[in-house]
């Protein structure tokens, strides 16, 4: 079956991350590799691409899909929070160019049976790297309700989320549950349904988001990222980065800012001298957004938001 996604925010991220000849760029978060194949065209002579991926359906496409850049492209199925490792083993002390694109890909909510979908009747699963990790349908059978409660309300921001904790531990009780149909009757059986008629989303949709954040350490994994990033970046190197809910973008905002502002010295004592700062220039003050035009060709891109920034020194 051939691997559905479509790249979200094209133009404006090959815009941003300006890419040219030689360049040596990271694609984190292969999918489809589409933004892959497109910045391949332009790094080309003399370019490297480097595309990670945990998700080893993913790696297999990009083969298929970046065959013809040959020896320019190097495929690593990893999280992108080790990037600074897999720059190392391949000898490459920074990168030109990194982009990571966050959301799910469209292969992965309909054809990877693993559950990321509550429209369909798959295993529980949830893992963008099936071999490793705990399952969504571990986390559901085993958590104490409370924690359950905290990762709807904190990951999903779930306003429901005490009662649809309270419902799942209660119907776990009778029988395990073990796929996405399950898990999303009883949410819908959880939510009043006169609020639940009110919401413009499933009712299902949030509870999904929080569970499939915390089986993959989602934002975890992003802080890791973000605390390396200077690291990982050559002066005058671009990183685009694109989110799909508000816990994303808040941490990609609140470090992009902390990286950009000017250093100063710290009060507290036991800490550095002085804070970072001053390390990156933002090249989006306000976060972009996709136009009607590609929300009306792709409406999985409506909720897109795009961050850029360029290291300094």
């Amino acid at each position: 079956m051939a691997y559905r996604h479509v790249p979200v925010m094209r133009r404006e991220v090959l815009a941003y991350l300006a890419c040219r000849p030689g360049d040596i760029v990271v694609d984190g978060t292969l999918g489809g590799a589409g933004h892959a194949r497109e910045i391949c065209e332009r790094i080309l002579p003399g370019g490297r691409l480097i595309g990670i991926d945990q998700d080893p359906e993913a790696i297999a496409n990009a083969r298929s899909v970046l065959a013809p850049f040959g020896g320019s492209v190097e495929l690593v199925q990893e999280n992108f929070a080790n990037m600074a490792e897999v720059l190392s083993r391949l000898g490459v002390g920074g990168a030109d160019g990194i982009l990571l694109d966050l959301g799910l890909s469209l292969n992965q909510l309909e054809n990877s049976g693993r559950g990321f979908s509550f429209q369909r009747e798959e295993p529980l699963d949830m893992r963008m790297d099936p071999c490793t990790g705990q399952t969504a349908a571990d986390l559901v059978g085993r958590l104490e309700e409370s924690e359950l409660e905290r990762i709807f309300r904190d990951y999903g921001e779930e306003r429901h989320a005490r009662p649809i904790a309270r419902r799942l531990t209660a119907e776990r009780r009778r029988q395990p549950i073990r796929t996405s149909a399950e898990l999303a009757r009883v949410v819908c059986a959880a939510v009043p349904r006169a609020k639940a008629g009110r919401s413009r989303i499933h009712p299902a949709t949030r509870v999904f988001m929080a569970l499939r954040i915390a089986v993959n350490r989602e934002l975890e994994r992003l802080e890791t990222f973000l605390e390396e990033l200077p690291r990982l970046l050559n002066p005058g190197g671009r990183v685009c980065i694109l989110s799909f809910h508000s816990l994303e973008d808040r941490i990609v905002k609140q470090h992009f800012k902390a990286l950009a502002q000017e250093p100063r010295r710290n009060p507290w004592p036991g800490e550095p001298a002085t804070q970072p700062g001053g390390i990156l220039k933002l090249l989006t003050r306000k976060v972009v957004r996709p136009g009607p035009d590609e929300i009306a060709e792709n409406p999985m891109a409506r909720s897109t938001k795009l961050r850029a920034a360029e290291r300094l020194r």
